[in-house]
């Protein structure tokens, strides 16, 4: 006689009844302080604070992001709250951070980059107590590494880890990826060049010790790379490892210098620049206050897909309320950028060198609708992101036709554009680095691209399984 089975919809109908009495337990528990009470978990508390890349001591728990905003932005449709030390979304699922093994490098790939000096054994400083500073400037805009790794070793310390993105956890196994601590774009930014007597730079070294050290870990061979994640920001970084480590998902801010087989949207991760101006706190502007109508500042000549800025140059150069005009960082030029963005209603992005470039996040910083003209870009989070909500797009072929440029620009409503301004407050905080990380701010956005990316790793590193445990029998002789 065939074994009597429940049927589905009861199976069905348990599991909800017991997933509903689950919430309404925690839910019912806050006023419990024995239970589940503010004091048995305290929010998580770390000594040290940085905004715009400065130590601060502070005993807050909530620390202001660098353009003094506390706003969370919430990529989901579903609204998340946290209940004991858990992310639960509104139909009761708990979200469970995205586990991270990170290698133990030598800190000659990371901190002592920053000319920090280990202790003894030290591998990692104690950032309890002091935290070494990256450089600003320039090299900020691809410090990424820099505060991925931060939150990674914040999380050892995390009273709530549950409460993050991500948290590092001491055993391969248990990961869902790898994390490759090399600061990449440091090294490529400060050691790039050959110093006689040496025949290679430090930079190309530590590349090659890198690729070494990677190839024979028991983490790279079982999994051929593929769930290890390795940053490479600036465009020249990794630039002679990244053919034999392609299998990796590599963390860019565009894929301009890289073989489609290398470097892809389906593999990799797109992340935000450090924006470099100064950001727009209390912006109290609106669509008249803001005189200049059309601003851009940089580097007008410029290489590979980089043609339309000097075909741009001379086609709104006499333009009545356009700024476009030659711009570096040297004589105050990020504080002249800053006020010339924060007085400005729309700021040119045109492709350079690369697709993409740090003024789109400037221009997201001084809530100065982007203009973006650049065929190939890929864009940061675009996967939950409506950029069309608060950029204008337009072709790198229609954009040096003559007057198409301007006079798209000057139908858009003083509506439209308002509509557009506040948006751009809005995703701000999405773009912003800090240190503690917040809920929705660059670092947890970046840990969410990188966790979308599990699934789709885990299936082709299942798929390389296949046939690797069928070991055919040799055929005695006779």
């Amino acid at each position: 006689m065939a074994e009597k089975r429940g049927s589905p919809i009861t199976r069905i109908s348990f599991f909800c009844l017991f997933l509903t009495t689950t919430v309404m337990f925690v839910l019912t528990s806050r006023s419990h302080p024995g239970v589940f009470g503010r004091k048995s978990m305290s929010a998580e508390k770390l000594p040290l604070v940085f905004n715009n890349g400065d130590p601060q001591t502070s005993n807050q728990s909530n620390v202001e992001s660098s353009n003094g905003s506390n706003r969370a932005i919430l990529v989901d449709d579903q609204t998340k709250g946290v209940e004991g030390g858990f992310q639960v979304s509104c139909n009761g699922n708990v979200k469970e951070p995205l586990k991270i093994y990170m290698y133990d490098l030598d800190p000659e790939f990371h901190f002592g980059l920053l000319d920090w000096k280990p202790q003894g054994y030290e591998i990692w400083p104690d950032i309890r107590i002091r935290i070494p500073p990256y450089p600003g400037a320039l090299n900020s805009q691809h410090s990424i590494e820099y505060w991925l790794t931060l939150d990674l070793l914040a999380s050892d310390f995390s009273e709530n880890p549950n409460t993050r993105e991500a948290i590092r956890v001491k055993n391969s196994s248990e990961a869902d990826l790898i994390f490759v601590p090399f600061f990449s774009s440091l090294s490529y930014n400060r050691y790039s060049k050959v110093i006689p007597p040496r025949k290679k730079s430090k930079n190309w070294e530590l590349q090659a010790k890198l690729v070494k050290f990677l190839r024979n870990q028991k983490e790279w061979k079982v999994s051929g790379g593929r769930n290890h994640v390795v940053l490479a920001h600036h465009p020249n970084s990794m630039l002679h490892a990244r053919m034999q480590l392609w299998p990796a998902i590599f963390v860019l801010s565009d894929f301009g210098r890289y073989p489609i087989n290398i470097a892809n949207v389906e593999k990799d991760v797109i992340a935000p620049y450090k924006h470099l101006i100064k950001s727009y706190v209390n912006d109290s502007s609106d669509f008249d206050s803001r005189k200049t109508l059309l601003f851009f500042q940089g580097a007008i000549h410029r290489k590979d897909g980089g043609f339309a800025r000097q075909e741009l140059f001379y086609l709104l150069k006499n333009e009545k309320d356009v700024h476009f005009s030659f711009g570096s960082v040297q004589h105050n030029g990020i504080r002249k950028a800053s006020q010339g963005m924060h007085s400005s209603k729309f700021c040119l992005n045109i492709a350079g060198d690369t697709p993409s470039s740090n003024r789109l996040f400037d221009s997201i910083a001084s809530h100065c609708v982007p203009v973006i003209i650049s065929d190939e870009i890929e864009l940061p989070y675009e996967d939950v992101l409506d950029y069309s909500e608060f950029c204008i797009f337009i072709r790198a072929s229609d954009s040096v036709k003559k007057g198409f440029l301007i006079n798209r620009i000057r139908s858009i409503t003083k509506d439209e554009w308002t509509r557009m301004w506040e948006k751009l407050k809005q995703v701000e905080p999405l773009f912003e680095f800090q240190y503690p990380s917040k809920e929705g701010d660059a670092v947890q956005m970046i840990w969410q691209s990188l966790a979308h990316k599990v699934a789709g790793v885990k299936m082709k590193i299942n798929k390389s399984r296949r046939y690797s445990r069928f070991v055919p029998r040799q055929r005695g002789h006779h």
